[in-house]
């Protein structure tokens, strides 16, 4: 379960997790923003959860139509259900395009840079918005790295529909942050 409070550039979240199959429950929460400094935006993010977990990142980004970014990722290490497809201790590049109609297109490297080195994530992201303020995304996901001793790669994928206040999100993540476990995912929310 997740509740988002949106405002101007920012987000805060609380959040709980739960999964019988692990045993394990997580209450969570977490803070986003955007600050625009002239023709650079940094973001930066922190989150905590019970159990003494902390981590947080910072990324800079500059560019309009066409944009680029790195960032980097640290955690106190302690134990997180992680529920992005994407290492936390990690560094990112990415860069993209956006048209004027709204569309965008963006490819992003996720790579560990602190447990497991090997272990990456690349995102291939196009946004579509269609008609009656409604938009649809396509996240593909290519993925590699040291799973139990064994070198994979695989592919994963999200789509995302969005209307005025709904909308509905499937993904299927393979072997989910690099454990033996496929996962997929459906959520469903609205905005008030």
């Amino acid at each position: 379960m997740n509740l988002r409070y949106t405002y101007g550039d920012g987000t805060v979240w609380i959040g709980w997790f739960r999964s019988p199959v692990l045993d394990f429950a997580q209450p969570r929460v977490g803070w986003d923003h955007t600050f625009t400094l002239g023709p650079v935006r940094v973001l930066p993010s922190l989150q905590a959860a019970s159990g003494g977990f902390v981590g947080g990142s910072l990324a800079v980004e500059t560019g309009d139509s066409w944009f680029a970014g790195a960032g980097l990722g640290r955690t106190n290490l302690r134990n997180y259900a992680n529920l992005n497809f994407d290492p936390n201790d990690s560094y990112t590049v990415y860069g993209g395009y956006k048209w004027t109609d709204g569309k965008a297109l963006s490819l992003s490297l996720i790579r560990d840079n602190r447990l497991n080195p090997d272990q990456q994530d690349v995102h291939l992201v196009y946004r579509m918005p269609l008609p009656d303020r409604q938009r649809l995304t396509v996240d593909l996901l290519a993925k590699q790295g040291t799973v139990e001793g064994r070198f994979i790669r695989r592919a994963g994928l999200t789509v995302t529909y969005d209307w005025p206040r709904w909308f509905v999100r499937a993904a299927y993540d393979p072997k989910v942050n690099f454990t033996s476990q496929n996962m997929v995912r459906l959520s469903v929310g609205t905005r008030f």
